[in-house]
């Protein structure tokens, strides 16, 4: 081996140019006219042209890239200084895990994957200088390959000391925090972090885009070595290690890059024709859980999203629709967010006690780089245009919850911490998994009662799924045989649509298509939100609120879909009365208050139904009049007297004591005795 790779230096610049010119002259010539300085080569075609030269650059790359740049610049093109020389594709062997870099490793070429944590910002570097000597006018260039500035030590006049600074040449340099991914992973290891240093053109605006924290990029790269320079300011004996990057590419991307060939394009759209599209898309969301048609419908919507609006006053109607599935323990919640997960490019998983306020918007951390401070983006911004599945979301912490507000409705989020203030964007469609406050559903109290969220917060998603676990028969045995012969042939129930076409599709989708509304279906939409708000009916008191604004809007949003699942630019009636059997569905399912058997929008929104609410109007009024009679103790047997003649009912009174006391209105002085606070 150590024969081959003695080559002496000009016989490899000539053989790199022999190489260079015959593959990549006319992309250089091209790469030149845009201003684009570099050239990306085959590692392949290199092994194919000359081993000998592809094995020299694997085992002493830095030499070996150096001599490829110097036989570019032997082109007689203008501009041709400072080429880059870019390498890709280089064979499974040299792929190394993060984790598993060691120091037999430094100065060779190898290639890792991994997810960009941190970013910090692009800085000039000085790479030589050159420095006159006062006595004699000597030119002495010093190249700067450490980290600490070196001056020359002596001149060949023999003089030593000062010498003057003539020029010195930067690069534009940047560092980046590489993560191995977790898939990688086996069980308990932790993540391992490598840092990266990029500089020329993988730094330039364009190629600058794929390496935002939250992307997933391939590296090409020499590992070197690093001082550690103790506190003393004394080196230590421990290095620290870095890859010098000489390519590096983008892996995931968004629905929005995700590249479609002219076949591939013919087929999407011949499938889009099919009459039984509809059907074969829902049954492809999650083939292996059975039944959940609504469920995996509204899921299927979400994946293709309404259209993102911007307003001529800067206004923003997002176009992610959120949904929350709350449902018993082992009704296949989990598995149906893991598919979505990666169904969707730029999927993220978190899970409940897990999850801590700062994971999920950004946090503020020390930069080891610069030596400050720098944001650190957490799953929803990591996520932007993709979608962030949150699964256990009660078991979460109150206060962690709160900060999913921002980034649910306004899509960014916002950040003031340690002197940086920043606003984050966070285009992230949410499917959130929770289970009922007491582990399974009554189904004997009302549901919105049961979801142990904050109002707030539901009222951002715009479809919540009960997921009941009742038994029945009939259903009972098809969920089972379903269930055992998945165990046995465990590839029965496959996707009718491959996964990787149906991402293909939604991307096609995505892309290219942005439907309009048309009038009918805005009609459509219209009729039902004014039949809702008015079938409150006319009973005294507070009227009970069936829909919000809110639910406009996601009715909007998945009539939208609707149609881009058809590769549609028009949105007609039917995608709205889809739509509208989705949220209806929701509504009536989540919404309906039994005492009126209307739909009620303030059980999901408030947690207090508007009967309730009446309900505690009349008993406040009670015990206003009692007060004026009886003065300032009342006894609550007379409060319930009162209410009876007004036909409420002795236990709706005590629930109604029980919540004004415990808001704070009322207090119990004496057994059996109530007092206005």
């Amino acid at each position: 081996m150590q024969e081959l790779i003695k080559i002496d230096a000009t016989e490899q610049i000539n053989r790199f140019h022999e190489f260079i010119e015959s593959y990549y002259y006319t992309q250089i010539v091209e790469n030149l006219r845009k201003d684009h300085k570099y050239v990306v080569v085959d590692f392949a075609e290199l092994s194919k042209f000359d081993l000998d030269l592809a094995n020299g650059l694997l085992e002493n790359p830095e030499d070996a890239i150096k001599a490829a740049e110097l036989a570019v610049e032997q082109f007689d093109l203008e501009d041709i200084k400072g080429f880059k020389v870019r390498f890709e594709n280089l064979p499974d062997s040299q792929k190394l895990m993060i984790s598993n870099i060691r120091s037999k490793h430094i100065g060779k070429f190898i290639k890792a994957e991994g997810v960009v944590r941190q970013k910090s910002d692009v800085r000039p570097q000085v790479t030589s200088a050159k420095f006159e000597c006062p006595v004699c006018g000597n030119v002495i260039n010093v190249l700067q390959l450490d980290g600490s500035f070196k001056e020359p030590s002596r001149c060949g006049c023999g003089r030593k000391g000062k010498f003057n600074l003539l020029s010195k040449e930067l690069v534009d340099a940047q560092g980046i925090v590489l993560e191995e991914t977790p898939e990688s992973l086996e069980g308990g290891e932790q993540p391992k972090r490598i840092s990266l240093f990029l500089s020329n053109d993988l730094v330039s605006p364009l190629s600058e885009r794929n390496t935002n924290p939250g992307s997933k990029i391939d590296v090409v790269g020499m590992v070197k070595e690093v001082p550690i320079i103790s506190r003393v300011g004394t080196k230590s004996t421990k290095f620290d290690l870095i890859i010098d990057a000489n390519y590096v590419k983008a892996v995931e991307e968004t629905f929005y890059e995700v590249d479609i060939t002219e076949e591939e394009e013919k087929e999407i759209v011949d499938l889009s024709q099919d009459p039984k599209l509809y059907s074969k898309l829902v049954d492809s969301v999650a083939p292996s859980i059975y039944g959940y048609d609504k469920v995996k419908e509204a899921l299927l919507l979400q994946l293709f999203g309404g259209v993102r609006k911007i307003r001529s006053d800067k206004v923003v109607s997002r176009g992610d629709t959120h949904i929350l599935l709350v449902g018993d323990p082992g009704s296949g919640k989990s598995a149906m967010l893991k598919r979505i997960g990666t169904i969707a490019p730029k999927g993220r998983y978190v899970s409940g006690r897990g999850v801590s306020g700062a994971g999920l918007t950004a946090s503020v951390v020390r930069d080891e780089f610069l030596k400050g401070w720098s944001l650190e983006a957490g799953a929803l911004v990591l996520a932007s245009n993709g979608i962030c599945a949150i699964d256990e979301m009660d078991k979460m912490n109150p206060e962690d919850r709160a900060a999913m507000h921002e980034a649910l409705e306004q899509q960014t989020v916002s950040i003031s911490k340690a002197n940086i203030q920043a606003t984050l964007i966070s285009r992230t469609t949410v499917l959130a998994a929770a289970n009922p406050k007491f582990g399974r559903f009554n189904p004997y109290e009302m549901i919105a009662g049961q979801i142990n969220l904050p109002p707030t917060l539901i009222n951002r998603f715009d479809l919540i799924f009960p997921i009941k676990d009742l038994p029945d028969e009939n259903k009972d045995k098809k969920m089972a045989s379903h269930i055992l012969e998945l165990h046995q042939t465990p590839d029965l129930h496959e996707p009718e649509i491959p996964t990787d076409f149906l991402k293909k599709y939604i991307a096609y989708a995505k892309q290219r298509i942005v439907p309009k509304l048309e009038d009918s279906a805005l009609e459509e939409i219209q009729e039902f939100y004014l039949k809702m708000r008015a079938s409150g009916g006319s009973d005294e008191g507070i009227k009970p609120i069936p829909i919000s604004p809110r639910q406009l809007e996601a009715l909007v949003r998945l009539t939208e879909a609707s149609a881009r699942l058809r590769l549609s630019e028009k949105a007609t009636k039917s995608d709205a009365k889809r739509a509208i059997n989705l949220v209806e569905y929701c509504l009536k399912q989540v919404g309906l208050d039994r005492e009126t058997g209307k739909i009620d929008i303030d059980r999901i929104a408030t947690g207090i139904s508007a009967s309730q609410r009446n309900y505690i109007s009349i008993v406040k009024e009670i015990i206003g009049d009692l007060e004026n009679k009886l003065g300032k103790t009342i006894p609550i047997d007379d409060v319930i007297e009162e209410a009876k003649n007004k036909g409420i009912a002795e236990e709706k009174v005590e629930e109604v004591l029980e919540k004004l006391k415990r808001v704070g209105e009322i207090f119990e002085p004496r057994r059996s005795f109530i007092q206005k606070l």
